[in-house]
């Protein structure tokens, strides 16, 4: 959660497992990104379909948390519901998609 700039993208990229950090990372062409993910690992662009399966889980959480589409229509209080309302998401599709 947050702004798409720099210091956000420093902030995730520290709480990322160091497992996820050594991986390679494909991002769109967003400026924040170059500066924060290593040159050596990190592949930007479009068209190659690299962030396809990213984008697809984008396009699930929008279309099944409604608040991340319109304020309008259902919004979330305060970041903290909003922060739990896909936490509770999250947890559901995980045990649902990948059960142990």
């Amino acid at each position: 959660m947050g702004c798409r700039g720099r210091r956000t993208a420093r902030k995730l990229w520290r709480r990322l497992p160091s497992a996820y950090r050594q991986a390679w990372c494909y991002t769109d062409l967003w400026e924040a990104y170059t500066g924060v993910v290593p040159r050596r690992q990190h592949l930007a662009g479009y068209g190659r379909g690299t962030t396809n399966h990213i984008e697809r889980f984008n396009a699930t959480l929008r279309a099944r948390i409604g608040r991340l589409v319109r304020k309008s229509l259902s919004f979330s209080r305060s970041q903290k519901l909003l922060d739990a309302s896909i936490k509770l998401f999250l947890h559901d599709y995980n045990a649902t998609k990948h059960p142990r």
